[in-house]
């Protein structure tokens, strides 16, 4: 079994209702109908049903009895424009304004999920980013006790002997561009709990750097081992260390000789990359050499589940961040 199967058999012990906003996209239509036929989350299309339905007809796509929401048709379209205008008043949102901005399919799906009608949301098919993020940190905010919103991507690499069986987390390789050292440590923390919260394993966090234990100094390398410092004083007890190399990290042989002693090298699942370069273009590499499924970038650090996709995803790789999405918001409900 597969370990986004193993995820979709978790969703399927207490069912969510999940979003997926672009029902404008063939690739979403296809991913909503696997993911009923296999029956481990409800989906709810937000668009125009006639064009949906037209759209399904013209690919050979059953998306009968899934709903669709068109949000200017819909009947609580001006309860989520009232709350919308009371959230977001205070920064000189109207009651005008809040009707024409929620006739975005993005920002009425996340009122969706702040007024409790929906658990999750996943977007980005064929949208930006910025698209997904922003009604998200305007209507949902951050989670307590979390001071950055980052994002990671879920790696699964296969017939790989290292990580957690070849399952890793990567962090931040979508979101934050240039992170300080604090703000390092608080990606690593995100993503240590990411990785538990999907897996039910314990993460070891490496901090990556092109030194191990000193073996280069700039201010590239200053920056991470500050950033190591700061996490370990925030939270003793993850079982993290850095700097270190990729291959010290992972590699139990390698890690012997460059970082002997250390409770990570050798068998990290759990890794911060330095900046947004380094993230995006190793979870790349993965995936493109290593023929790896790459899910994300997933969002961490928001009240309620909203993840992103890559506009390069295909159906089944949505049908696996809605699995993620559904294990994600059972975790917040617990």
């Amino acid at each position: 079994m597969s370990f986004i199967d193993e995820l979709k058999d978790k969703a399927k012990k207490d069912i969510k209702t999940i979003i997926l906003t672009e029902s404008e996209d063939k690739r979403v239509l296809k991913a909503a109908q696997k993911v009923k036929e296999e029956g481990f989350a409800n989906i709810i299309l937000i668009g125009n049903e006639e064009e949906a339905n037209k759209l399904a007809k013209e690919n050979g796509i059953d998306i009968s009895g899934i709903e669709i929401i068109n949000p200017e048709t819909s009947a609580k379209f001006e309860e989520y424009a009232n709350a919308f205008y009371e959230l977001r008043k205070a920064k000189g949102m109207t009651i005008e304004k809040a009707r024409e901005t929620l006739k975005d399919n993005m920002y009425f799906g996340t009122m969706m999920v702040k007024e409790g009608d929906a658990d999750g949301l996943v977007s980005g098919a064929c949208h930006s980013t910025a698209n997904t993020l922003r009604p998200a940190l305007q209507i949902l905010k951050t989670a307590p006790g979390t001071k950055l919103v980052s994002a990671f991507f879920l790696m699964v690499v296969p017939n790989c002997e290292y990580g957690e069986n070849g399952i890793f987390i990567f962090g931040d390789s979508g979101l934050v561009e240039n992170p300080t050292p604090d703000e390092l440590s608080e990606i690593a923390i995100s993503s240590s709990k990411s990785f538990e919260q999907l897996t039910g394993k314990q993460s070891k966090v490496a901090m990556l750097s092109y030194s191990t234990y000193g073996s280069a100094h700039s201010e590239l390398t200053e920056k991470v081992i500050e950033g190591t410092k700061l996490l370990k004083e925030k939270m003793p007890d993850l079982i993290c260390d850095g700097e270190l190399q990729l291959d010290a990290a992972i590699i139990p042989e390698i890690a012997a000789s460059k970082a002997p002693g250390s409770p990570v090298a050798g068998q990290a699942n759990t890794l911060i990359f330095p900046n947004l370069d380094a993230g995006n273009i190793g979870y790349k590499l993965v995936q493109r050499l290593a023929k790896a499924e790459a899910y994300g970038p997933l969002c961490q650090g928001i009240a309620r589940p909203v993840n992103d996709l890559s506009r390069g995803c295909n159906s089944d790789d949505i049908v696996g961040v809605v699995a993620i999405t559904a294990v994600q918001a059972q975790s917040e409900n617990k």
